[in-house]
């Protein structure tokens, strides 16, 4: 069948979904219990404790069964009420998007939006909310992903915090692969998922939610309820003496509990710096080649994610064909405003090591040559093995 002629071994540089982790695969073959199964509910309510360990949160986070996008819609459809004014902070299409969501469930909603290869200033944030005091709800994407650039969730969470509204932190490509927490940017609620820095496949959404977003959804009466967008019918379902809403995705639980170990043993610290080190000698190795990153600085630039400018009279998509047809490597397109206009190579989880970095400019600056660019590819693997070797 035609689809085999693609089914060829490769290195997957991508944004996500992104390569898992050997022992994560294995994880997800051990044996699917029955979820009312006292050794699962057991093992489910363990999950969870490791969950609340690596964001460091003081309450019990959420598990919903769905990958992140669930999170994000439901965190949406259950904290905002028609009577909130929200002010969404919009870097990139991923940020954009959720002002979308929020639409949805209030009529008054502000944005902040810059263009998208900046990150929003918390200055700007700060005139809004005096501007503004009636802002009940803030969100805001740490990364995001179609433009390789962060936002400086921490400053932004301490005004928001101070204004007393609401803070929706989407941390999906973020958490795991750099220092942040729910805690640390006082969300309310802190969505992120293991199918990103955690090295595991997309299906699950984990969850920080605060004492006082609990208190609004409860009280909220259009927060869904009996419904896959429900966040409060999950409050209690970490516990093994509490029933699940409905069937949790056991084997995805699995592989999440082997995802979380691997983080945990590393040691958080030394799964951010090599998450850094990694996108360090890209960007070093793509400004040696003569290209020029998408993010309008290095100090915006995603340590999870490097996204590359197209050079003009360059295809991307044809780059991206002739990456994977020569050399077997797999990059991530923009999305919405940034298609075409740049390549992502993700640094994410088990590919975020200093080898894959040169891979990537091998086949980036290949890929681009084959199409008559005619970049100096060894001064950029040897500008990157540079910031590797300082390193070491």
């Amino acid at each position: 069948m035609r689809y085999l002629e693609h089914a060829e071994p490769v290195i997957t540089l991508t944004a996500g979904p992104v390569n898992a982790y050997p022992d994560v695969l294995r994880g997800l073959g051990r044996t699917v219990l029955y979820d009312y199964d006292p050794a699962f509910q057991l093992f489910y309510e363990a999950v969870v404790d490791k969950v609340q360990k690596a964001m460091r949160l003081s309450n019990k986070p959420v598990i919903l069964h769905g990958e992140p996008v669930l999170g994000l819609e439901a965190a949406a459809a259950s904290l905002i009420t028609p009577d909130d004014v929200v002010l969404n902070l919009a870097s990139g299409v991923y940020g954009k998007g959720f002002g979308y969501w929020a639409k949805r469930y209030s009529p008054h909603l502000l944005e902040i939006e810059v263009p998208y290869n900046e990150a929003i200033d918390p200055q700007a944030v700060a005139a809004m909310l005096e501007a503004h005091p009636e802002i009940s709800i803030v969100s805001v994407c740490h990364h995001d992903t179609p433009s390789g650039t962060i936002n400086p969730i921490d400053a932004i969470g301490a005004l928001v915090s101070a204004h007393g509204a609401y803070l929706i932190v989407d941390a999906v490509s973020s958490f795991g692969g750099m220092k942040t927490h729910p805690e640390d940017c006082k969300a309310d609620i802190y969505v992120t998922g293991p199918n990103k820095c955690l090295g595991a496949p997309p299906g699950l959404t984990m969850m920080g939610v605060s004492e006082r977003a609990w208190a609004k959804m409860k009280a909220n009466p259009l927060a869904p309820r009996a419904s896959m967008l429900s966040i409060v019918d999950w409050e209690h379902a970490w516990s093994k003496d509490k029933p699940f809403p409905f069937t949790p995705s056991v084997a995805e639980v699995n592989g999440l509990d082997v995802a979380l170990d691997l983080y945990l043993d590393e040691g958080p610290a030394a799964v951010w710096a090599r998450h850094a080190l990694t996108a360090k000698a890209m960007r070093a190795g793509v400004a040696a080649m003569g290209l020029s990153i998408w993010a309008a600085s290095d100090i915006i630039a995603s340590p999870t994610t490097t996204a590359v400018r197209t050079p003009e009279g360059i295809d991307e998509e044809a780059l991206r064909q002739a990456a994977r047809a020569r050399y077997g490597v797999v990059f991530s397109s923009g999305r919405g405003e940034t298609l075409g206009k740049l390549t992502r190579i993700g640094h994410m989880g088990p590919t975020a090591q200093p080898i894959y970095a040169i891979a990537a400019l091998t086949a980036l600056g290949g890929a681009m040559n084959a199409l008559g660019e005619k970049l100096a590819v060894g001064k950029g693997i040897d500008a990157a093995l540079a910031v590797i070797d300082a390193d070491a």
